[in-house]
């Protein structure tokens, strides 16, 4: 499976990203070393969207707070960059794509990650991946 993180990136040029304590969505919670996950720096905090492919060298879930009913699963994860997107994509570029059941893979990035503005990570389909593979080229 693939998947995909939005997140403060502080230095896109790092080689090997750490994401503590990160919220899962779609799936997310099933990340694990060896997956392939692409990068989107948040616009929320200074980001411009995607931004690196990498691979999870590490991940661990963390175990829930007792006494709280409802809590999003959360994953803390290493990633080694493999490579840097060449092209822009980001909320403003997904923006256009927001008819939920066309099954765009440019509709599946929007709906999980600008529906709802939180950083996080999801899973996503092969289709999602293939293109975002277009922005290594």
């Amino acid at each position: 499976m693939f998947y995909a993180i939005k997140v403060e990136i502080t230095d896109p040029a790092v080689k090997i990203f750490s994401f503590a304590r990160q919220k899962t969505m779609y799936g997310g919670k099933c990340v694990a070393a060896g997956d392939i996950i692409y990068v989107f720096a948040s616009e929320n905090q200074g980001g411009h969207g995607l931004t690196a492919k990498g691979v999870v060298t590490s991940a661990h879930a963390l175990p829930r707070a007792q006494g709280i009913e409802r809590q999003t699963p959360r994953v803390s994860i290493l990633v080694k960059r493999t490579r840097r997107a060449k092209r822009r994509l980001g909320r403003s570029e997904l923006k256009p794509f927001g008819h939920w059941d066309d099954g765009r893979p440019e509709t599946e990035l929007n709906f999980k990650f600008y529906r709802q503005a939180t950083n996080k990570i999801v899973g996503i389909t092969d289709e999602a991946a293939a293109f975002l593979e277009g922005y290594f080229e």
